[in-house]
């Protein structure tokens, strides 16, 4: 029965995820999970930092961007280079004998999730007192 417990604790724990915006399609990451994307410029075991986070939900939070979340991003890491299966498209003019039959296999890049992080902004008590610590001290300068 311990192990039970310790699965729904588990899962519990392992609630995080983000909705992340790349290769022009929305992704649902979560943590140490792989992902085909489209071809990326990167060597294997190379880090990557997404930028472009929608969302993101952890075991009480969520955090919905306008339109992304600042100081959030998803860390990458490339496992493979591979090609998808190959997708045969037949194109066919019907009474003309016109017939052309092509393939294609789109490049993919695997990743491997390591991280999704979202870091505190400051609070805006402080940019506040900044800000008017500045602005007396020109009218200090100014007398």
């Amino acid at each position: 029965m311990t192990t039970t417990k310790n699965s729904k604790n588990a899962v519990a724990e392992n609630n995080l995820f983000a909705i992340a915006e790349t290769s022009g399609r929305q992704f649902l990451f979560k943590v140490n999970r792989y992902y085909d994307l489209d071809r990326i410029n990167a060597k294997e075991k190379e880090k990557i930092t997404l930028n472009n986070i929608l969302l993101i939900k952890d075991n009480k939070n969520i955090s919905i961007g306008k339109p992304y979340i600042k100081n959030a991003k998803v860390e990458l890491e490339v496992m493979s280079h591979l090609r998808d299966k190959k997708i045969i498209v037949y194109k066919m003019r019907p009474k003309k004998k016109t017939r052309r039959k092509m393939g294609h296999r789109q490049e993919l890049t695997r990743v491997m999730v390591k991280s999704i992080t979202i870091e505190k902004s400051e609070s805006k008590n402080s940019t506040k007192s900044e800000s008017s610590k500045k602005s007396t001290s020109t009218k200090k300068e100014e007398s």
